[in-house]
């Protein structure tokens, strides 16, 4: 299956790079260039496209606004969205998690990795590594706002074992390794946690478990 995608970016090279790069692979097509938040906002609209690679930094709409905009979009709800972050200088990065941006990923990022990214956001998954997340958090949500989800006292126990993990970078398998399950069952607990706090994806299960304590920066 062919995953489409959408550029946004206010830097011409910037977007005419990724678009080379992304043409230049056979699963993958471009359809769409947005150079501000309010023409990807349109073209996502427009075209549908599987996924939005969205810069943060961009006039007339930010990254953050225009992701909002596409994740609160019902006739947007397949568009995922992989937000480009200058990572030492976008403190906006957990505020674009929190908008509905299914993960990050750092500019200068190898062209392979890029493309990894997009196949594994348009996937479904989410892309949190756990070094990188567990660093953006400890910086940017020590004063955190009210998660836009629901609390984790819902969940069971075993949930919330399941939910720590996810927001260690952990995937289902080496969830189901770390506490003695299947594959299928850890997926099933991780689909149920989602249910229970009405997540878009587990990106969103991270700013949960960190924001509701149930995880602390450092202890990662």
């Amino acid at each position: 299956m062919t995953i489409r995608v959408l550029l946004a970016d206010d830097q011409t090279l910037v977007r005419e790079a990724f678009a080379m790069l992304v043409e230049s692979a056979r699963d993958m097509e471009v359809v769409g260039r947005a150079a501000t938040g309010r023409q990807a906002v349109e073209l996502a609209r427009g075209a549908r496209p599987d996924l939005v690679v969205m810069d943060i930094r961009m006039p007339d709409l930010d990254g953050i606004e225009a992701t909002r905009l596409i994740a609160a979009d019902e006739d947007l709800a397949g568009v995922r969205v992989l937000v480009l972050t200058t990572y030492d200088t976008d403190e906006n990065i957990v505020d674009a998690l929190r908008a509905g941006a299914s993960g990050f990923l750092v500019k200068d990022t190898r062209p392979a990795e890029l493309l990894d990214a997009i196949r594994t956001v348009a996937a479904g998954d989410s892309l949190l590594s756990p070094g990188p997340t567990a660093r953006l958090i400890e910086r940017f949500l020590r004063s955190p706002s009210a998660p836009a989800t629901g609390g984790p006292d819902c969940l069971s126990g075993r949930e919330r074992e399941v939910l720590a993990l996810v927001a260690r970078g952990l995937n289902n398998t080496e969830i189901a390794d770390a506490l003695g399950l299947s594959p299928l069952t850890a997926k099933t607990h991780v689909s149920r946690i989602m249910g229970k706090l009405a997540a878009r994806d587990r990106a969103q299960l991270v700013i949960v478990a960190y924001e509701s304590g149930l995880v602390t920066p450092g202890s990662v």
